[in-house]
């Protein structure tokens, strides 16, 4: 190995004289600095940083080793199966420049032609956010063990509705962290979970339900190297004074003590959203029971779109074991359109990919999923030696066969309920008990003021999760509205049993009791809500219009 890296060093010397030959400051460092760097800087979750002639310089053969084999920069799509924005593939072009770089001794060019490198521990990549949010208590990683997901809940202390159009996440510790989900917490129905405030709680079941109106359909999502992204005009979303967010991290231990305190940067605009995108899941997560030694198991799912939509982004997921990931469209015609196809999956490096055109599906075309997994020794990354049975679940070392399409309807309007309706029928069908599938269609037609249609399945979700405040919240709801007010206030003081900083349930439950002609016992509710929240409008402006009330 010695002798032909000094000889491949001397055909360095030899060619690097040559006029033709590709120079760093003209050809390279704007490859590296567009395609690598994200990753690789001082303190990144890169190994080494690539943001100088001279670091570039000393892995310049290892770049074109990794880059000839397509294994750096990492990207999963395979070309040709949906054309993706902001690709990190690099052309034939490419790799074979960065070839013929090292080839002529990696000649620097003349400095002044180089472009500016990129600093990503000093700036944000979109500019100086609006507001920054920090997660309240620091999170104690483990020093060895298995992969840990934690929920930090921020509070962004907004005071009156904002329009966020764009988010960058910042761990801590960029090296550790290996992807983040944020999701809008609307009613503060996780709060409960911390054994003391601020502190956060650990797992990947994080199901936040709100009014089919207010399902944000936007995946805020980040990994290391992520570009933030700016929702187009009229996309942004919507942040009310006390919503919580709460930023779903995947930690892997380093071996070493070390705490983990997110931040959150939000850009505001001050145009409200006029599209509402909807994220569309397919899963069989049900289906998933992987027998030790299982080279091709396949799960799949697949669902009738309801209406003539716009797909803008594809997030497909899997663990350790997932190896061929496919996706497509079948048009009414009968035509496939492909999605995405991901031939050798690795979680390491997954992500939101979004296109460079929307998609556009007619009314009936049916969306499907199929992943292929390796449950054999021969999957390099199979956590288990020797490997074991592995079934559907939360836990890293779990299974999941997820995919997620970002989807608008084609005409402009609102259609989140259509959606959302269309998928929990579409659950029922797979899960006959399934909680999620009952309480969305509940709330959907609560949303159409179609309160009679909204009891039956509520009433069905509050049996199968007997302990799930938001349940008996929406079930009161439907109680209420429907002339069943003694059965509703039940319903609600279950809710506040169980979550006792639910104020939704506690507004709701004043109202309920005010109809019942207890005006004094709905305004010690009121002022529950006031007390632990002062922000809350609603609640303040209730309450003074029922002490007019003589």
């Amino acid at each position: 190995m010695k002798s032909f890296l000094v000889a491949g060093l001397a055909v360095f010397a030899l060619r690097a004289s040559s006029p033709t030959s590709p120079n760093f400051a003209r050809d390279i460092a704007p490859i590296i600095y567009s395609k690598c760097s994200a990753c690789h800087y001082s303190g990144g979750p890169g190994p080494f940083p690539l943001t100088s002639y001279e670091e570039i310089r000393k892995h310049a053969q290892q770049i074109a080793d990794v880059t000839r084999r397509r294994f750096m920069p990492p990207w999963l799509p395979e070309h040709g199966y949906g054309e993706f924005a902001d690709e990190l593939r690099l052309t034939e072009a490419q790799i074979q420049c960065i070839a013929s770089w090292v080839l002529a001794g990696a000649p620097e060019g003349p400095p002044e032609a180089e472009p500016v490198a990129p600093s990503y521990m000093e700036r944000w990549r979109l500019g100086p956010p609006d507001l920054i949010v920090k997660a309240a208590q620091p999170f104690q990683v483990p020093v060895d063990g298995t992969d840990v997901f934690w929920n930090f809940i921020l509070k962004p202390p907004v005071t009156r509705t904002r329009y966020v159009r764009a988010i960058d996440i910042r761990p801590s510790n960029p090296k550790i962290v290996h992807h983040a989900n944020m999701i809008i917490d609307r009613l503060g129905s996780e709060e409960s979970r911390e054994r003391t405030p601020g502190s956060g709680f650990p797992g990947m079941d994080v199901a936040v339900l709100g009014s089919p109106m207010d399902i944000d359909g936007h995946p805020l999502f980040w990994k290391p190297g992520t570009i933030p992204f700016s929702e187009p005009p009229g996309m942004a979303w919507r942040l009310d004074p006390g919503n919580d967010l709460i930023l779903n991290v995947h930690i892997q231990p380093s071996g070493k003590a070390v705490l983990e305190q997110p931040i959150v940067g939000l850009y505001f605009t001050d145009e409200a959203p006029t599209r509402f995108p909807y994220l569309l899941e397919l899963e069989h997560d049900g289906a998933l029971d992987i027998r030790a030694g299982d080279r091709r198991f396949v799960v799949s799912d697949s669902m009738r779109l309801p209406i003539d939509t716009e797909v803008i982004a594809v997030y497909p997921h899997a663990h350790y074991l997932g190896k061929l990931l496919d996706a497509w469209a079948t048009l009414p015609t009968g035509t496939r359109q492909w999605l995405i196809r991901i031939p050798d999956w690795d979680q390491s490096w997954q992500a939101v990919y979004r296109y460079r055109s929307p998609l556009h599906l007619a009314a009936g075309t049916v969306v499907t999923m199929r992943y292929e997994y390796d449950n054999s020794a021969a999957n390099p990354r199979n956590p288990s030696h020797p490997p074991k049975r592995v079934r559907g679940g939360n836990n890293a070392t779990d299974e999941m066969g997820h995919l997620w399409l970002e989807v608008l309807p084609e005409h402009g309007r609102d259609a989140r309920r259509t959606y959302a309706e269309a998928w929990a029928r579409h659950q029922l069908e797979k899960y006959p008990d399934s909680y999620d599938a009952d309480v969305t269609l509940g709330a959907v037609a609560l949303s159409r003021l179609e309160t009679q249609q909204a009891i039956a399945p509520l009433e069905r979700a509050v049996a199968l999760r007997p302990d799930d405040a938001i349940a008996h919240n929406l079930y009161g709801s439907a109680l209420e509205a429907s002339g069943r007010t003694a059965e509703a206030v039940q319903q609600f003081r279950d809710a506040i049993s169980m979550n006792p900083d639910f104020a939704n349930a506690r507004f709701n439950l004043a109202h309920a009791l005010m109809r019942s002609g207890k005006k004094q016992a709905a305004l010690d509710q009121l002022a529950k809500i006031l007390a632990s929240h002062p922000e809350d409008q609603a609640a303040g402006e209730y309450l003074e219009e029922l002490k007019e009330i003589r």
